[in-house]
């Protein structure tokens, strides 16, 4: 019976047994609204990420400036928030810094 519950779906390694205990269920709901939430930091700093290589890509320098603040403050609140490891956005801001100074 234990290898049942344990069995995998194809569905990339993900458990389709739902808990039956109240606190359990309650944690599967957490995880999955804190899962997305972390998504969207994520999805954020890649966008503002585009965005500033579109800005350097076009010269257009007072906006690549602009670009450039915004993605390290939402690289930064990204890491306040364990969205990303701290080491993930050191390099990302390094990143960023190389490619408005142009080397």
């Amino acid at each position: 019976m234990g290898a049942l519950l344990r069995s995998r779906s194809p569905r990339r390694g993900r458990f389709y047994v739902m808990p039956n205990i109240k606190q359990q269920k309650k944690r599967v709901r957490t995880a999955t609204r804190e899962r997305l939430e972390n998504l969207r930091y994520r999805s954020t700093v890649k966008t503002l990420t585009r965005r500033l290589q579109t800005a350097v890509a076009e010269g257009d320098e007072q906006r690549a400036i602009s670009e450039h603040r915004e993605l390290v403050r939402a690289i930064d609140r990204a890491t306040s928030r364990r969205a990303l490891h701290r080491n993930t956005a050191a390099r990302k801001k390094a990143q960023a810094s190389r490619l408005l100074s142009g080397s």
